[in-house]
């Protein structure tokens, strides 16, 4: 394919499929699925932030009563700069979405080391028709704005703009504390290159060391947007109700992750151990992916993003939906994959149970929590398998090579 044919192809998917998404945007759709718990958490509804809005547009602490979850650099933001009008809210969703699939194409291109390739149009469609991202995109859910702003974090690391994606990540950790977890292979990615290494693993060259100036400019932003935020509603009550809600865990709203349904059912003598042990399952990851990975971090991100969207406390359809939208500027990996029918099966199941259970416990009240929580449960088979395929092929892609001084032979 020539150049020409190449942007071409670009510069008309890419806006026709943006153009679809406004045209859905301004129809009866998103009326409809506003208020769906898959799409959007206690943390990332669009009809909760606006009603902290209208408290802080009227000089009320929307924290004072407990329910509203979201940043106070969002009410900043939406109060001033970015309109808060539903009228208005399809075009803000858009533009991050044209935000965020550009960043993701940006993010390929320096993983290959080029300034165009073929792809790209692919890489900018498959993110923004996946129905895990359009969907909540639909539903006005901030999940979308998380999205882009991770992957413009990571599309700064990739291209080695060490303030810009530092700051953006800080930015996101304000919105999403779990983000952090990132911060590891984030850093790996900085001092090192994004190009593949999967096919040929060697230790870490660069010193570690090298890190610590970035880790501290990274507390050096988190801290300064923390006092910002503070300076926007006037005390510290916002840590509990939006940093805290993560860690205790106040509101049981259904949604496609695995906390809800477990925590309902708790003992509450058993409360607070349990919520230590699903933090800290999280945590675990980090360090064995970052070790495992070390020659390619952006790789080791990847994974990441997978556990947070399987795992993560207040999931909503769009985090699972990131880590697969990712896996496209992966192809090297496809070759390896052991069973990717089978996950596409079970992502094709959950997406029919999901809706399906949903309807007939809240909508038409024949059913239970049992029946949602299962669909959720299904949903977690099919990430958790996307990620231990992915992860299986990234190891599997070096054997048979020769590697730190040994090969692997396979018996005939």
């Amino acid at each position: 394919m020539s150049s020409s044919q190449r942007l071409l192809s670009f510069n008309v998917v890419v806006p026709a499929l943006l153009a679809t998404k406004l045209a859905f945007g301004f129809s009866k759709l998103p009326d409809a699925v506003r208020y769906d718990h898959q799409l959007s958490s206690p943390l990332t509804s669009f009809s909760q932030l606006q009603e902290g809005l209208w408290l802080f547009n009227h000089g009320i602490d929307p924290y004072a009563g407990g329910t509203f979850r979201h940043s106070p650099l969002l009410l900043a933001l939406f109060s001033t700069i970015l309109p808060s009008s539903r009228s208005f809210a399809p075009i803000i969703w858009v533009l991050f979405d044209a935000l965020a699939a550009w960043a993701l194409v940006n993010i390929w291109r320096a993983r290959q080391n080029v300034p165009a390739s073929t792809r790209d149009g692919i890489i900018a469609a498959l993110y923004l028709a996946n129905p895990y991202i359009f969907l909540p995109s639909l539903a006005l859910s901030t999940s979308t704005i998380e999205n882009a702003l991770m992957l413009l974090s990571v599309m700064f690391a990739s291209q080695h703009k060490s303030s810009a994606s530092l700051l953006t990540l800080a930015f996101l950790t304000q919105l999403s504390p779990i983000s952090i977890l990132v911060l590891a292979p984030l850093l790996l990615l900085l001092i090192t290159d994004p190009h593949s290494h999967l096919a040929s693993p060697k230790p870490l060259t660069a010193s570690l060391k090298r890190t610590l100036p970035y880790l501290g400019e990274f507390l050096l932003y988190t801290g300064a947007l923390a006092f910002a935020a503070t300076l926007v509603t006037g005390d510290w009550n916002w840590v509990s109700q939006t940093w805290g809600t993560w860690i205790t865990l106040p509101d049981l709203t259904p949604n496609p992750g695995l906390w809800w349904y477990f925590f309902t059912e708790m003992f509450d003598h058993f409360r607070p151990f349990f919520l230590m042990v699903f933090t800290v399952h999280l945590v675990i990851y980090v360090a064995p992916l970052c070790i495992k990975f070390q020659h390619d971090p952006l790789f080791a991100l990847f994974l990441l993003l997978g556990v947070l969207g399987t795992f993560k406390a207040y999931p909503t359809l769009s985090d699972p939906g990131l880590f697969l939208s990712i896996m496209s500027i992966f192809p090297e990996l496809f070759p390896y994959m052991r069973h990717p029918i089978v996950t596409g099966l079970l992502h094709l199941h959950a997406a029919l149970l999901l809706p399906l259970f949903n309807h007939l416990w809240l909508i038409q009240g024949t059913g239970n929590a049992n029946f949602f929580y299962a669909s959720t449960l299904v949903f977690a088979c099919a990430n958790g398998m996307a990620v231990i395929d992915c992860l299986w092929a990234g190891m599997r892609i070096a054997i048979g090579k020769e590697v730190e001084g040994y090969s692997v032979i396979q018996d005939k």
